[in-house]
């Protein structure tokens, strides 16, 4: 018979620490990964994001990265130094500036994809023909865990 610590709990604490787990342990080694190229997960997820859907606007950015403005600021600052991202005033709007990616931030990329290739594939092998699946399921969870979506939902016609 399994241990009180073995047995899952009836209401899904033990599906959380599982997923907060895999989170830590993931992030761990990508990391780890990235550090060998002298960089960080978050400029890793700024570029991705940018080398993906071409420019966009901090607010986007902070909210793909996980990050709050400030930290966000302090970061894009240090990434426009190294000439990995560029400033440029969004051509529809001219008061908002965008962030870009830059060439030399493209080569940088794809060292960084290069170096977190491993884990990346580890965790899709894991996963196997349930990856897609799993996806599905973590957007449900965000889409429903997200603040403005939960007011939307919640709020009463007036």
């Amino acid at each position: 018979m399994p241990s009180s610590a073995e047995r899952p709990s009836p209401d899904g604490d033990e599906s959380l620490r599982l997923l907060s787990l895999v989170e830590r342990t993931l992030t761990g080694r990508l990391e780890e990964a990235l550090r060998s190229c002298d960089s960080s997960l978050d400029q890793w997820r700024i570029l991705r994001l940018l080398a993906d859907r071409g420019g966009s606007p901090m607010n986007v950015v902070a909210d793909h990265a996980m990050l709050l403005a400030p930290k966000l600021s302090k970061l894009v600052d240090r990434m426009v130094a190294a000439n990995l991202i560029l400033r440029r005033q969004d051509h529809e709007d001219r008061r908002r500036v965008l962030i870009v990616v830059s060439e030399r931030g493209r080569r940088a990329l794809a060292e960084w994809d290069e170096a977190t290739a491993e884990v990346r594939t580890q965790f899709r092998e894991l996963l196997g023909a349930d990856a897609e699946q799993f996806g599905t399921l973590l957007r449900r969870l965000q889409d429903g865990l997200d603040p403005a979506a939960l007011e939307q939902s919640t709020a009463v016609p007036g």
